[in-house]
C-alpha cells in the first residue's frame, strides 16, 4: 500500500468517528498568527464534514454545538469559499466540505473614526477577526424580502463574509447620510474612501414616516 493511499485512508472523510475531530484539528493547526494561505492551497476534495456554521455564527459538529473558542478559532483560519458557492476547510493536503447557513462569520463590534471622506469604520467578528470596511473589504446591504428588514454584510476575506449583528447594524446606519450616487440620492456610509448605499433615501423617508 503506498503512503499516499495510507494517508487518503486516514482522510478527513473518517470525521464521522470519535477520533475524526481529532485529526481535523492536527491538519487545521495555524503556522503562526493569522489566516492560513488557503487560497494558494489546491489539495484534493475529501467529501464533506457533519460540520455547520449557524446563522448566529455557533459551529456545530455532529449535531452539537462546539464549545471551546480557541477550537472555533483555529477552524475559522482555514475557512475558504470557493467558486462554486461552496465553503470548505482546507489544509494543504485535503479539502472538505461544510454547511453554512447564511455568513461564516457574524460581526459583533464596530468603531467609527474620522468622519467625512476620512471616516474609518471597523468591525471585529467572532472569531477575532478585526476589519476595516473599504477596498477589500466591501460592505453590502441585502433586503430580507420575508421580515421587511436590511442585512448588512462586510468581506473579511478571499470570499468569506461576516453578517453585521442587528445591535451592530443599528449603530452602523446612525453614521449613514444622504449622498448623490449617479444622479440619485442614497443614504449611504462612508469608509476609507468608499460609499456603500443602503437603500434609497426616499424609501427611507418613507420607512419612517
Amino acid at each position: 500500500m503506498t503512503e499516499l493511499t495510507e494517508h487518503r485512508e486516514q482522510s478527513l472523510t473518517s470525521a464521522t468517528e470519535a477520533r475524526g475531530l481529532e485529526a481535523l484539528i492536527s491538519r487545521a493547526t495555524r503556522a503562526g498568527k493569522g489566516p492560513a494561505p488557503v487560497e494558494r492551497w489546491n489539495p484534493d476534495f475529501c467529501g464533506d464534514l457533519d460540520m455547520e456554521i449557524r446563522a448566529d455564527g455557533t459551529w456545530f459538529y455532529l449535531g452539537t454545538p462546539i464549545g471551546r473558542m480557541p477550537l472555533v478559532q483555529l477552524f475559522s483560519t482555514v475557512l475558504r469559499k470557493d467558486a462554486d458557492g461552496r465553503t470548505y476547510l482546507v489544509t494543504p493536503v485535503e479539502r472538505v466540505g461544510i454547511r453554512v447557513v447564511d455568513a461564516p462569520f457574524v460581526a459583533v463590534e464596530m468603531d467609527v473614526s474620522g468622519a467625512g471622506d476620512d471616516q474609518v469604520i471597523t468591525f471585529r467578528t467572532n472569531v477575532g477577526d478585526v476589519v476595516e470596511a473599504g477596498p477589500g473589504h466591501a460592505l453590502r446591504f441585502v433586503d430580507e424580502e420575508a421580515t421587511g428588514g436590511l442585512k448588512p454584510y462586510v468581506l473579511v476575506r478571499g470570499r468569506l463574509e461576516a453578517l453585521v449583528a442587528r445591535p451592530v447594524m443599528y449603530e452602523l446606519v446612525e453614521h449613514g447620510e444622504e449622498i448623490d450616487i449617479d444622479g440619485r440620492t442614497m443614504f449611504a456610509v462612508r469608509s476609507r474612501g468608499e460609499v456603500y448605499p443602503i437603500m434609497p433615501a426616499e424609501k427611507l423617508k418613507r420607512l419612517s414616516a
